[in-house]
């Protein structure tokens, strides 16, 4: 029973190591892609609660990280385009989450 116990925690600790180690796309281009549609799908859920922060893509924006992001990956800069990804990944998650939060504020008299 010993054997048998320590045989399935064996087995059980392989597997969680294999499960741990996903496999991350090793070239530049392979994670602007991942980090482009991560980051697409979070300022679109930020949007569907009017929860998107301003320099996410809003026109009169200077910064406008998403669009911004996608003219450096077109110029072949994916490092500046992986980090515009980041911040306008964070904003909008952030955006939804203050929307969510603050969905009933208002004057309380």
């Amino acid at each position: 029973m010993k054997k048998f116990i320590a045989a399935f925690c064996l087995a059980l600790l392989i597997t969680g190591c294999n499960a741990t180690t996903a496999e991350k796309p090793t070239s530049l281009q392979a994670q602007y892609e991942v980090a482009l549609k991560n980051a697409q799908a979070a300022v679109e859920k930020a949007a569907s609660v009017d929860g998107e922060w301003r320099d996410i893509r809003w026109k009169k924006s200077k910064k406008q990280y998403l669009p911004s992001a996608i003219k450096a990956a077109e110029a072949g800069d994916y490092k500046k385009a992986l980090e515009l990804l980041e911040i306008a990944t964070f904003q909008a998650e952030a955006g939804y989450k203050q929307a969510i939060e603050q969905k009933n504020a208002g004057p309380r008299f």
